[in-house]
């Protein structure tokens, strides 16, 4: 038998946690040795002791991430061997090296923040996780994390061209439920070859206050990437829905919309070169919490963006199906 990628530890033993991690979806559950009659009567799935499926020892072997004698040892043993480590204070570079040298290695993770650290390792994240909480509910956060799909783009840099104001039109609010924090928030364009990167409302200004979960996305009309590699028309985003957040390095994660407001408001289109030569465009509300995000991080207000600053975005061959990218002769402007 193979060693499955996503694990629970469940040791010491509790029910509960053993309960919520095979809800959960773990693929094995590595219990105290005795319990592997327990395990059996919660469900069908692969047990890890030494009367389980698999065996510490035979299957796998156990090191802690102390020192360079343990990375020197995963790296001296045979390509197939299976390794779970227990790493130290995070440790990233000794996972690296392993990874790059393509070593079998499943890490123990406690956190969210140690679910993503390890899934990033080198882009290509380790062989596996071991997800040790010791509650149900710590067990279901750790395997949300372990399961959420990464939606990363690359972002270039853009060069406005134009800011113009427009008359009145319908702009969409969209509240998400997740708290934004920096320069993450949505892409939004008037095509889909060019979407702008857009910041939730996160900055104090004298105005409002924050909004920390809201990004002022733009008018009705535009496409915004949804999880998938999809798009949607911001008009078609209700309670429920799946957007993409991202952040000025194009890291991104899936949220979920809890509220879209449309609203009638004074727009202003934007108009930017990307570095393939073609122009993109997009219409935001014309206000000064309105912001996009350049390079390095900035994120500059729309009533103070000129002619000449750069923006980031995301280009990509234009060319849709209800929100699929499609091979087709298109044009938008």
């Amino acid at each position: 038998m193979n060693l499955p990628r996503l694990l629970a530890r469940v040791v010491p033993w509790d029910k509960e946690t053993a309960v919520a991690a095979i809800e959960s979806g773990v693929e094995a559950l590595w219990v105290p040795d005795g319990r592997a009659s327990s395990v059996r009567e919660l469900g069908r799935v692969v047990t890890v002791c030494a009367e389980g499926d698999l065996r510490e020892g035979t299957d796998f072997r156990v090191t802690r991430m102390e020192g360079k004698e343990d990375e020197t040892r995963i790296a001296g043993s045979p390509p197939d061997a299976a390794w779970v480590v227990f790493p130290r204070d995070r440790e990233i570079i000794p996972l690296e090296n392993l990874v790059a040298w393509g070593r079998r290695i499943l890490v123990v993770a406690r956190t969210p923040a140690d679910v993503s650290l390890y899934r990033g390792v080198l882009e290509r994240g380790v062989y596996g996780l071991v997800l040790d909480a010791r509650d149900p509910a710590g067990m279901r956060t750790l395997a949300m994390a372990a399961r959420a799909k990464t939606e990363d783009v690359t972002l270039v840099p853009a060069r406005v061209v134009e800011v113009v104001p427009l008359g009145m039109g319908d702009r969409v609010c969209v509240d998400t439920c997740t708290w934004i924090e920096g320069s993450r928030g949505m892409l939004v364009g008037n095509g889909s070859a060019g979407m702008f990167l857009v910041c939730a409302e996160n900055v104090p200004n004298p105005y409002v206050l924050p909004r920390p979960f809201r990004i002022n996305a733009g008018a009705v009309h535009s496409y915004c990437r949804v999880p998938g590699g999809r798009t949607a028309y911001l008009s078609e985003l209700v309670a429920g829905s799946g957007v993409v957040l991202v952040d000025d390095s194009g890291g991104g994660e899936a949220a979920w919309v809890g509220r879209a407001k449309v609203e009638r408001r004074p727009l202003v289109l934007l108009r930017a070169v990307g570095p393939s030569g073609n122009e993109h465009s997009i219409v935001l509300q014309n206000a000064e919490t309105i912001r996009l995000v350049g390079p390095g991080g900035a994120t500059p207000s729309i009533s103070r963006i000129a002619v000449g600053d750069e923006v980031l975005l995301m280009e990509e061959r234009a060319g849709r199906h209800f929100g699929v990218a499609v091979e087709e002769t298109i044009r938008e402007k």
